[in-house]
């Protein structure tokens, strides 16, 4: 890349997951097809992208980083990554990382792109080049932003959600967001489950079925702005998601459900592969107060907002 020195800003939401979590992860969704619900958040990713023109490369130790650059054939670019969440969150941070930085270079290189191709694009540097298994839904959050109905099989398929203001204003209101403080081992946790998939445990093909409908049914809930309803469907899906793993759930996520549940909270749901990170805590319209102050002594508490905007690209 020759020419004068070009910085570049990327930034992209990560996301709450109601349903649908793990039934995007293959092989299930070209075998059984996946269903998720989601929604992406005002935590950003943000990514500095500087054209160095260095000949011999630009060296590094972050593996997103560096997978993400042998891929575009860019040695010689120069990466920072910056975030407003904690790390190992469950918010699918490192894919709204990887899906800016993948418009970055895009942008750089004056490659075309749609929302959907930066999603696959992103997912490819992690499956392909960090060797990490996992699944699509975070990076079609990134990209597109909003909420989301999305059904994977060979392909996907976005449907964004249209909720009502007045849900949208109830949603912000009554969903918690508490940050554990313990770190995670969701790829650990995914070949788990992915294995008793393959092996055909009763169980774990059960609870993944159970999961797709329930997020089938989720999205419907939100077209309808009837939160009550996303609820009880949030709670089945954590009862469903409990089933896949051990693992899925910790003494401190259960001991938040216990004193949330007891402070009049309807649900209480561990995000992403959870096995630590963050848990959204549904309070009914009267307690809100009284849940956030139950669960504030055993966790951190993050502010949020739902975010309309996908991935975005400017000149610095």
């Amino acid at each position: 890349m020759t020419g004068a020195r070009r910085t570049l800003i990327a930034s992209a939401p990560t996301r709450l997951d109601f349903g649908g979590g793990w039934t995007d992860v293959p092989p299930f969704p070209e075998e059984r097809g996946g269903r998720v619900c989601n929604i992406a958040i005002s935590r950003r990713a943000t990514v500095r992208l500087t054209s160095h023109g260095d000949p011999d490369g630009h060296v590094t130790s972050d593996r997103l980083i560096r997978a993400a650059l042998e891929r575009a054939n860019a040695p010689h670019l120069h990466v920072a990554i910056d975030s407003d969440f904690p790390v190992g969150a469950g918010l699918g941070g490192s894919s709204a990382a990887g899906v800016a930085l993948a418009a970055a270079l895009h942008v750089m290189h004056d490659w075309s792109y749609t929302p959907s191709s930066l999603a696959e694009w992103s997912r490819a540097v992690e499956v392909d080049g960090m060797q990490i298994a996992g699944g699509r839904q975070d990076h079609y959050a990134a990209a597109y932003g909003g909420a989301l109905d999305l059904t994977f099989a060979t392909d996907a398929i976005v449907r964004p959600i249209a909720i009502p203001e007045t849900a949208r204003d109830e949603l912000e209101s009554r969903v918690l967001l508490a940050y554990t403080g313990e770190s995670r081992m969701s790829a650990t946790t995914i070949t788990a489950v992915l294995d008793a998939y393959r092996e055909r445990v009763p169980r774990v093909v059960n609870a993944l079925e159970e999961i797709a409908h329930l997020a089938h049914d989720m999205c419907d809930a939100l077209r309808a702005g009837d939160i009550d309803a996303l609820a009880k469907l949030v709670d089945a899906q954590w009862r469903a998601q409990r089933a896949l793993h051990p693992a899925i759930s910790t003494t401190r996520i259960d001991e938040i459900e216990r004193v949330a549940r007891a402070a009049g909270a309807d649900c209480v749901k561990a995000l992403g592969a959870s096995g630590g990170g963050c848990v959204m805590v549904f309070a009914s319209r009267d307690s809100v107060a009284r849940v956030s102050d139950a669960i504030a002594p055993l966790s951190t508490l993050l502010s949020w907002r739902i975010d309309e905007v996908g991935v975005v690209v400017h000149e610095a």
